[in-house]
């Protein structure tokens, strides 16, 4: 295995840990705040690529589009996973998350009319069955009514997020042509701390910084970076050098890092349910690769 793939299998390790690192930050920190210090954390690192000379060549088009990948990308993408993983377990999060190739592939077909192929609805297929199984599974009687309507509701945001993510790799198709990745990032994340600030500001004049243990700021630091520069440039650095079918493939290694995490740190007990749809989504992924020749980035 050559560096880019390990590069790739980081990237995806850091997004996959990722939402079990949110959840562990979510019980002490109220979602708006921490949305907010991510994208305060990410412009810190992004600031020096916001030149004027470069941004004055940015046609209103582009804009009007970079402002749509921020709006579903980065500030309802960040509002919505972050609310999720709240309310439901990592392991499930992680898988639903997972999905996120099969959803690009039905939203090509549905708004750009891209016709999938037989690989590509059969992954999208074993996507919908693996969050479907994941539903059900807290419906069952041995679960509190409160506890499974909660997790029902996480799941469903951490689905929403999902969709927003897939909008913005539908709308970076056309960018990724005329602007360099890393300014995409830079302007998104603009954007999204621009639209977060109205929120996030009203939740810090009542946020009460002293009952946050002193172990969760570095957890805050880590997932601004992490989820906004390292996972980003570990992507873009291996797809360069590394066969499409075989990057997608990598997406697989998402849900089993959420899930690790979720097992391992936060003592969430997976049932067969859990593995069933991780079954579903990774055999959908490694489907859909096969004859697969390009990859959405993972940028949010």
């Amino acid at each position: 295995m050559n560096r880019y793939a390990l590069f790739l299998i980081s990237s995806m390790l850091l997004v996959g840990s990722n939402v079990g690192i949110g959840k562990s930050i979510v019980s002490f920190v109220p979602v708006p705040v921490f949305a907010l210090l991510r994208f305060v954390i990410a412009m810190a690192v992004l600031w020096p690529l916001l030149r004027v000379s470069k941004m004055r060549r940015v046609k209103r088009g582009e804009w009007i589009n970079l402002f749509l990948q921020a709006l579903f990308g980065t500030f309802g993408f960040t509002l919505l996973m972050l609310g999720g993983v709240a309310r439901t377990s990592a392991v499930a999060a992680g898988v639903i998350t997972s999905t996120i190739p099969a959803i690009v592939a039905l939203f090509a077909w549905l708004f750009l009319r891209e016709r999938p192929n037989v690989r590509a609805l059969i992954a999208i297929a074993l996507a919908i069955a693996g969050i479907v199984v994941v539903n059900l599974s807290r419906t069952d009687a041995q679960v509190p009514s409160a506890q499974a309507a909660s997790s029902f509701t996480g799941n469903l945001m951490v689905l929403g997020a999902v969709c927003c993510e897939s909008l913005y790799v539908i709308l970076s198709r056309r960018l990724t042509q005329t602007l360099a990745p890393i300014d995409i990032c830079a302007y998104t994340h603009l954007f999204g701390l621009l639209l977060m600030l109205p929120l996030g500001a009203q939740a810090l004049a009542s946020f009460d910084y002293a009952r946050v243990p002193a172990g969760i700021w570095p957890l805050v630091l880590w997932y601004g970076l992490s989820a906004s520069i390292f996972s980003f440039w570990l992507w873009m650095k291996g797809i360069r050098h590394v066969h499409g079918s075989l990057a997608g493939v990598f997406s697989a290694v998402l849900p089993v890092a959420a899930a690790a995490y979720g097992i391992v740190v936060l003592g969430e007990r997976p049932t067969i349910a859990h593995g069933i749809a991780l079954a579903c989504v990774v055999t959908g992924i490694a489907l859909a690769s096969l004859n697969r020749k390009r990859v959405p980035s993972i940028a949010s």
